[in-house]
Order: C-alpha cells, then structure tokens, then sequence
C-alpha cells in the first residue's frame, strides 16, 4: 500500500514539474548588428530604388503617409516603415471554427504547420496513382488534416478540376470549411473572391463583426517580385486590413530568376517588398494583424526549377525567423516540402531538416506540407509522415530539465551499484515523457515479420487511408451551409 502511495506522489510530482524550465537546443546566425544591417539595406531599396503600386487607392494612402509618389513609382521613407513597424501588432490569434477558442497564437514563440495551396497534381493514396485534383480529394485532405495532431491549421492543398476554374478558389475554402475546424490560410484571385471568402467565413461565426474579433481565416498573398505590387493583391490586402483579418503579404524571390543569386541580396529585397506591403496595410488600418515573412527560392541553374530541398532555402528561413524576431512580428514559414516526386527517403530528409530549422528559428506559421515536385504534387501520405517527423523534431527542441527530480541523484543512491531502475517509483513517473511513434516502427525483425513486414510507405498509405475514411468532423449547421450555398451561387 505505501508502494501504490509512493508511486501516485511520483506521478503527481512529474506532472506538477512538467512546465519547469528546460534547456533547449538554439539557432543563431544573425547578430544585432547583422539585423539591423539587414534592414537598412531594405530601407535603402525602398527609398532610393522604390516599388511599383498600380492600385490608385494604395497609392494615395502611401502619399498621404509621406512616400514620393511618381506615377505607379513609389518610394517610401525610412520613417513611414519605422511607423508602420512599431503600428503592426506584435501578436495576435487565430480561432476554431465558429467558436472564441484559440486554436493559433502567433506571438513569435509557438510554432504551427499546415499544408500549401494549389497544387496541380494529387498522389492518391488509395490507388498510388497521380491525377488531377477533384473536390472530393480535397475533402480527403482536409480530414486528415483534421486528424493529424501536428497539423495547426490548413490550405486549400489542390486546385480541383471538377468547379468552375472562375470560382474554384471559393468552393476550395467551402470545402474546408465543412472538413475542418482548423484555421484556415486562404489564396484568392481577387478582391470578389477575398469577399465571398469572407463571406462564408462571417457565416461560421455570426457576422462580420466576430469573425473581425475571432478570425479563423488568414490570406496568403504576395507582392509580384522585383518591387511591384499588383492591384488584386493590393486590393486584397486593403480589405483584410480594414477589415481586421490577418493577413501575410509574403514574396517569393528567386535568386538568380527574379533577385540577385546572393542570399543577402535576396533577403534584403524580400524584406523590402514585405516592409512596402506592411505599410500599405497599416496605413489602410493602424494596429491590424499582419504576419512577417518571405519566401526566397533559388533557380536550379541545370533545371531552372525553384528548389524546396536546399540548404540555402533553410538559410533563407533562418533569416527570416530572425528578422522576424527583430521586428517583433510572428513570421510565416515554409515545412514539410520536397523536390522529391514520391514520398521516399529524399522526401523524408527534406521534411526533417525543414522542421529543425523552424522549430530552431521559431518559424510560427510553416505551410508546404505535403507538397512534393516543387510544390506540383501534393500527398496526403507525405503530411502523415512530416506529422511524425515534426513530433519527434518538436521533442528533441523541447530539451531537457535540470532540477533536482530530473538529475534523480536520490534516485541513483537508493538503486546503487549493480542495482536496477525499471522497478523503481522515478520511472512510473517519467516514462511517459519519452517521444513514442505512431508511424515509425521499433520491433525487431521477427516480430516486424510477423505483423506483414510493412515498410514505411506501406504503414503511410494505410494510417492515411484510415483517416480518410474514418475520420469525423462536427458538421456545420444547416443555416451556415444554405449560406454557404447562397454564396456559391448553388
């Protein structure tokens, strides 16, 4: 009996310990002087070379906020982006799906990953075939996703083949909608596709005004790289901060294709680009969430492929998580990626080192997912696998304590020499702490020959095939999906 009290009190220490201070694995590259090296130069881009608006309405906004304005030329002023830095909310949060539950806090601590938008091809799990995507497919997707433990939020994953191509950005996000609870990251054509969007989104949550306070839907948009900023893209970046809904207004810089073939060039004119968008938005909206970030790629200069598994495209993360953090801006980041086209031992490789470095660099918004083939393919069998890949990544940068009960030293002298620790009161109590896989396989080889001899890929495909097919969502009411309907015009 005082064995069983013993072990409870073990038990009940180590969960009242979990949330002690750990000793975490760091990532460093960038000093403060580098930083702000770094922003200077982007701050010399902007005012010296300038940006294209073609939208009359940011223009006159940038005017107004002090910017020199000659035609579509605009260049803005170290101080209007100093202004614009210090207006952007430095946190802020993203909800489940019709309710005032947290279900993302971008703050520039935790970090989140998701799946990537519109790709072409889809890798069926069910027949192992590539083929073009259909609406039903995405619905697949979306309840795996739903599922999956690691996966914070969603994209729409794939453009379906079976809607109208003038709306199938908004029966995608319908059919997130009734797949997920998660938030979602939206892409859209255009300003009538932001707003039917939204639209739907209101529906889940009562009205514009909630869905202003709760937000469960954030646009990805970018500027057109070098320095222009189309007018759907700004139209839509104007609405969001009007309207208050987050918003990521990230470029996508090719080294060697559209930026310089130096990482540093390429950063500091990604970072330029945002800072234009930044200001945009903020002058449109004062105090409006906006999320840091950019995307810089390379030219594979054999192929002229922008490549997703490099080290230099890591790098490039590196830089902006810290950037990131010397803006004091939650950052949107890139996971789970491959030019891998299958989800192999390549594959693998890449979704490991891209979830290391954005657990490191705290990356809080990590989309990409699941794509393969340089964002062509998608696979559902490859977000299974980086979910696992990011748990056991998630573990190692959690570390280890420190304290007194995590040395155990009355622990090892009450075993002794020669003694044993399975047994022992200390080890009920922390065994759980231990990483454990779903996906990954530890027996040994008469035992992993008894239960079939499945490789890897054999246990993705069934795991992924059983989400798909058993897996529930908490259906939308019928008001919100005539609603929906309503807006699709069915």
């Amino acid at each position: 009996m005082k064995r069983h009290r013993n072990r409870q009190k073990a038990v009940e220490t180590a969960v009242s310990l979990s949330d002690l201070p750990r000793i975490q694995p760091q990532m460093s590259m960038l000093s403060r002087e580098d930083q702000l090296r770094l922003h200077q130069a982007s701050c010399q881009i902007l005012r010296k070379t300038g940006v294209e608006v073609f939208s009359p309405e940011a223009r006159e906004l940038l005017r107004q906020g002090g910017a020199a304005v000659t035609g579509d030329l605009v260049k803005i002023p170290p101080s209007l982006v100093e202004w614009a830095l210090a207006s952007a909310p430095d946190s802020f949060n993203l909800y489940y799906r019709g309710t005032e539950e947290v279900a993302v806090k971008l703050d520039g601590q935790h970090v989140y990953f998701g799946p990537g938008s519109d790709t072409f091809r889809y890798l069926d799990p069910r027949s192992g075939q590539r083929r073009d995507f259909m609406l039903d497919d995405i619905a697949d997707i979306m309840r795996v996703c739903d599922a999956l433990p690691e996966i914070g939020f969603v994209m729409s994953v794939g453009v379906p083949r079976d809607v109208p191509d003038d709306l199938y950005f908004r029966y995608q996000y319908a059919t997130m909608l009734r797949n997920t609870t998660k938030p979602m990251v939206v892409v859209c054509n255009d300003l009538a596709d932001m707003k039917a969007i939204t639209a739907m989104a209101a529906a889940t949550m009562g009205g514009m005004d909630k869905l202003s306070q709760f937000p469960n839907i954030l646009l990805y948009s970018e500027p057109s790289t070098p320095l222009q900023h189309s007018v759907e893209a700004t139209e839509k970046l104007l609405f969001c901060a009007e309207n208050s809904i987050p918003v990521t207004h990230s470029p996508a810089p090719m080294m060697g294709g559209t930026a310089p073939s130096t990482l540093a060039g390429a950063v500091a004119l990604g970072n330029a680009e945002m800072l234009s968008g930044l200001v945009m938005h903020q002058l449109k909206n004062p105090g409006a969430p906006f999320l840091y970030g950019h995307g810089v790629h390379h030219l594979d200069m054999k192929t002229m492929i922008s490549v997703y598994g490099a080290p230099e495209f890591q790098l490039a993360r590196v830089m902006a998580g810290e950037m990131g953090q010397f803006y004091r801006l939650p950052v949107w980041g890139y996971t789970g990626h491959s030019d891998s086209n299958a989800a192999d031992g390549q594959a693998a490789a890449d979704a490991q080192f891209s979830a290391i470095v954005a657990l490191l660099a705290k990356t809080n918004l990590n989309h990409d997912v699941g794509y393969l083939e340089a964002g062509l393919t998608n696979s559902p069998e490859m977000m299974v696998l980086t979910n696992e890949i990011i748990s056991m990544t998630r573990r190692f940068v959690a570390g280890v304590r420190l304290d007194d009960e995590a040395l155990a030293l009355d622990v090892i002298h009450e075993v002794g020499p020669g003694g044993e620790f399975l047994s022992h009161d200390h080890t009920m109590a922390h065994w759980r702490e231990f990483w454990l896989p779903q996906i990954f396989d530890r027996q040994r080889l008469d035992a992993w020959e008894e239960a079939g001899s499945k490789d890897v890929n054999a246990r993705l495909r069934e795991a992924t095939i059983a989400l798909m097919d058993e897996h529930k969502v908490a259906p939308l009411s019928d008001a919100v999906n005539e609603e929906i309907d309503r807006i699709l015009g069915v």
